[in-house]
Formats: C-alpha cells, structure tokens, sequence
C-alpha cells in the first residue's frame, strides 16, 4: 500500500434509512488528476476517474466478493481452493477450503499485499 492511498469506508445512506457500518471497503489511490479506485486485495477496479466515481465504485463492490472461493498458488506450483480469513494493508491470509468441516486441519496461507493473479485468484471453474 502506498501512502498517498486514501482510505475509502462505507458512509451512512440517509436516503434508505440505512446506518453503514463504517466499515473500510477500499481506497483511492491519486494518480495524475484524478484516482484509481483500489480494492481490500489491493487490486485496482478502474481505471483514473473522478472522486466520485471511485468511491461509488467501491461502495457499489462492497466487501461480497471476500466471501467467494479462491485459489492460491503454493511453493511446487499448484493450486488450492481457498477462501479469506483475514485482509489487511500488509498481507492477505486465506484458509484451506473445508466446506465448514469443523473436524478439519485448519491450513493457513499468507500472500503479500497487493495480490496478483500468480499467487492468488478467484476460483476456476
């Protein structure tokens, strides 16, 4: 992450009645005139656009898609289907996919932050 990024939290929406929770879903990050709108995974999501786009865009993306499965790569090359367990600035940490088996080795991996699709990507199906 760099320093110039600007942290990007879901605001309150008064016009549905609804409270946000205030929770981080992004940031922007500066470039030239305008920012890139920038995932919890540190992957951009537009291109450079006005402040007002990237933020729509990052509280339309909302924090779904850390629900959904992924793979990571490990050290011999392959791929297992993961899911997060935890985001943050520094790394990513994800969870073997159990299925919700609670009798099952719990395996954790961790990937550097910002992710790239050579280390860990949505599922292929």
């Amino acid at each position: 992450m760099d320093t110039d990024w600007i942290e990007h939290r879901r605001a309150e929406d008064r016009e549905r009645g609804r409270a946000e929770d205030r929770e981080r879903v992004g940031w922007m990050k500066p470039v030239d005139d305008g920012f890139v709108a920038v995932d919890l995974l540190g992957r951009h999501r537009t291109d450079v656009v006005d402040w007002l786009t990237a933020e729509e865009t990052l509280d339309e993306l909302g924090l779904s898609y850390l629900a959904e499965p992924y793979e990571v790569r490990l050290d011999h090359g392959g791929w297992l289907r993961v899911r997060i367990a935890e985001v943050s600035p520094h790394e990513v940490r994800v969870k073997k996919d159990d299925w919700g088996d609670m009798s099952a080795p719990q395996l954790y991996y961790t990937v550097s932050f910002p992710v790239d699709d050579e280390q860990l990507r949505p599922l292929q199906r």
